[in-house]
């Protein structure tokens, strides 16, 4: 059975179809004393990806304080993998920008830890992701993945990924990167609205946001905005082969069920602009639980 959450009240503010820019980045943020919004920015593609770079140059154009910690090479599919490593190499190439040699959970921890020792960022934004992360691509993405981390530890986070349903083409979906970032800025601005109790968002709450890729060129300029759960299909199927040496030929097709209603798949299928509300746990629903909970009921050791 699909797992149901009940979304809370701050988020439903999303499902309003115009997102529009309203107050300056400059204005006096949540929880500061007057400076501009500080966000910590990072990706899976890695520091040097157009998508991040043009994500950092939108929001710092917009006025925002902007600060580049992200993985030093691509890490596309790393997830929420934390590296155990007993050190790690970071650079710093130019100003304002780190490139951690791990994963995107890394960077953000070392950011977190070290580039923001001194007081937390009021926002972590992870992307724009080259193509979709929407249903099952999600769950193993590293750049939702690295707005996990954020969660983790109590700071606003918002993923964002650039692509259709489709293999993603390069040059229209580098141009789509632009209106995805004007977007972004958008929600920034709108969360800052509506801030309450000095958060951007309520406590454990990130966004998962799919921006799909409009026109031949890319850039076009999406239908609508939709509040969507994860669709719970997943797209990527591994077919093995014994090779009769030890080893497997491995085969990733791609397997499409019907959208599910209502969720990430359908409104990117739609050309709108999927936002995700997303947890840093695995809970179930209230729901779920009480169900599993008859389940279990007496089982003892």
């Amino acid at each position: 059975m699909r797992r149901k959450r009940v979304l809370p009240p701050a988020a439903l503010l999303l499902c309003v179809p115009a997102l529009g820019v309203s107050t300056p980045a400059t204005a006096s943020s949540p929880g500061d004393t007057g400076g501009p919004l500080r966000i910590l920015l990072t990706n899976d593609d890695g520091y040097n990806a157009p998508g991040i770079r043009i994500m950092f140059d939108r929001l710092t154009t917009a006025g925002y304080e902007v600060t580049m910690v992200a993985p030093l090479t691509n890490q596309s599919g790393a997830g929420t993998k934390i590296s155990s490593a007993s050190t790690v190499t970071v650079k710093h190439p130019e100003p304002r920008v780190w490139a951690v040699d791990g994963t995107p959970g890394d960077s953000v921890a070392f950011g977190l830890s070290e580039v923001f020792a001194d007081r937390a960022p009021d926002l972590v934004v992870s992307g724009t992701n080259f193509g979709p992360n929407v249903a099952g691509l999600a769950t193993h993405s590293g750049t939702v993945g690295g707005a996990i981390a954020a969660l983790e530890q109590g700071v606003p986070a918002i993923a964002v990924s650039t692509g259709g349903l489709s293999a993603p083409v390069y040059e229209p979906t580098v141009n789509a990167m632009k209106p995805t970032s004007d977007f972004t800025l958008k929600l920034i601005d709108r969360l800052k609205d509506h801030a309450t109790s000095g958060r951007l968002l309520p406590e454990g709450v990130g966004l998962n946001v799919n921006h799909p890729v409009i026109g031949k060129d890319g850039t076009g300029t999406a239908k609508d905005t939709a509040l969507t759960t994860q669709d719970p299909q997943q797209f990527l199927k591994a077919d093995y082969t014994d090779n009769g040496d030890g080893t497997w030929k491995v085969n990733v097709n791609v397997v499409q069920q019907p959208a599910a209603k209502g969720a990430d798949v359908e409104a990117v299928n739609a050309l709108k602009v999927s936002i995700t509300p997303i947890s840093p746990d695995w809970n179930t629903g209230p729901y779920t639980f009480a169900r599993t909970a008859t389940l279990l009921s007496g089982l003892r050791p």
